[in-house]
């Protein structure tokens, strides 16, 4: 498969508006059952008259950042907020949407710092442009150098280490961590939290997430030669999903945990495929990301003072709580 093309510019249609006690759930920080279609805006109470545009890194047609952006349009729909997301998978490209919400009149953007170098410049151009802007999901660790004024999301090295802690735990000897885009600095951090914590032996292997099958046979390749790897750890659900088929075609024994949760994976660790997910809670984040340019442009609220970071994660999903979050997972909130 080749790199997926960007995301065109686009504002999301009108959504409904929601009912008073869905909203106390979400300011609550709890998942909602809500729609499920994409879209939201202005909600039928009226628009705030502000624009806000959401700019990721994500790949098109990735389960994880439909989540995220479905937590968005909830939260723009809610606070009468006219959104817009895009994304891009390439630094460049990703900072060219950005460039493009400043010059369209954005009046707050969330981004992603998969690669914060490369969105430095663009983020002192808002910043010039009197425009807030907020991170999420990535950057943990650059958000305030970067000129972000708040960050919602996972501390992956945290994350890393919690999972080398399990696996511990769990008893194994010898990790897989498949990191599935060279670069990306959260899935780095992750895999070196795992290493670090982690008292077995941990080797990473660098795979294209954009090609699945080239992604299965070389996570098998991988096991085919080093037999004695007892367990897989992957940076997404549908690379679980897809080691767990590795694992089957190269007749071996490892297990497979995750970071990351869909409705998929949630199913895979109800059949115990998969051992365990480490959720960040994605649609959280989206969430918290445009309500906080609502409430700093409509009332100069600053999460965690513009200091500190507002964590969603990690939290571990095995097959002994999975039950708790299923439906969540079924109805796209989780």
């Amino acid at each position: 498969m080749k790199t997926p093309p960007s995301h065109k510019y686009r504002r999301s249609a009108p959504g409904t508006a929601l009912t008073a006690a869905a909203v106390c759930l979400l300011m609550a920080g709890c998942s909602g059952t809500g729609d499920s279609q994409s879209g939201s805006g202005a909600g039928e109470s009226g628009g705030s008259g502000l624009k806000v545009a959401m700019v990721t890194h994500g790949a098109e047609g990735d389960a994880f950042w439909q989540l995220v952006r479905k937590g968005a349009e909830v939260a723009a729909a809610k606070d009468g907020v006219e959104l817009t997301y895009a994304s891009d998978a390439d630094a460049a490209g990703q900072a060219k949407l950005v460039r493009d919400a400043i010059r369209e009149g954005a009046d707050g953007i969330a981004l992603t710092l998969a690669k914060p170098d490369a969105m430095k410049g663009p983020i002192a151009e808002a910043k010039a442009a009197g425009i807030p802007v907020v991170g999420l999901n990535s950057g943990i660790g650059s958000w305030r150098s970067s000129g972000v004024l708040q960050y919602f999301g996972q501390d992956e090295s945290v994350a890393g280490r919690a999972v080398g802690d399990k696996l511990d735990d769990l008893g194994a000897k010898h990790a897989l961590c498949v990191i599935h885009e060279r670069g990306n600095i959260s899935l780095e951090a992750r895999c070196a939290g795992v290493k670090k914590a982690f008292g077995g032996r941990t080797d990473m292997l660098y795979s294209d997430g954009t090609d699945m099958d080239s992604l299965t046979e070389s996570v098998a390749a991988r096991l085919r030669l080093d037999p004695d790897i007892d367990e897989v750890v992957t940076n997404g659900a549908q690379f679980a999903l897809a080691a767990v088929k590795s694992v089957h075609k190269a007749g071996s024994r490892a297990h497979v945990a995750t970071f990351d949760l869909n409705k998929d994976l949630v199913k895979a660790v109800q059949d115990g495929d998969v051992q365990f997910a480490v959720d960040q809670q994605p649609y959280l984040q989206g969430y918290l990301a445009v309500d906080a340019l609502w409430l700093y442009k409509s009332n100069g609220n600053v999460s965690g003072g513009g200091v500190a970071p507002v964590l969603t994660g990690p939290a571990f999903v095995t097959k002994a709580n999975v039950a708790s979050v299923a439906k969540l997972a079924a109805d796209g909130t989780r």
